[in-house]
């Protein structure tokens, strides 16, 4: 529920083709079930560190690194990131993210 606080009403988050919740969601239902809720239940460990933040008025990017253990196969994963976000309001209107997607889909295949 706290992400709720930080996401404008109709946010509209982007997770990246090729990743496994890949698509475009709208609105704190949307974003939580088919983002931070799966994130929370299928990996073991998942962050998201942040190496570098540009910032442009109400446009930031930050650029940094996802890593966890999906807990179905037990392999781990490191992969860089990209992420825009365009706030309004000093809450999350769009965000957008770039990943290398092989490797976090690499960590869900069993061998």
């Amino acid at each position: 529920m706290k992400y709720q606080t930080y996401l404008a009403e109709h946010a509209e988050w982007t997770e990246a083709a090729g990743f496994p919740y890949a698509g475009t969601y709208i609105g704190y239902d949307e974003i939580s079930k088919n983002v931070f809720f799966r994130l929370g239940t299928e990996w073991d460990g998942y962050k998201v560190e942040v190496s570098e933040f540009y910032e442009d008025g109400d446009t930031v990017v930050a650029v940094g690194v996802y890593s966890g253990t999906y807990k179905q196969t037990g392999k781990y994963f490191e992969a860089d990131f990209v992420h825009i976000w365009k706030l309004e309001d000093q809450k999350i209107l769009k965000f957008k993210q770039y990943v290398d997607s092989y490797l976090v889909q690499n960590a869900m295949v069993s061998e």
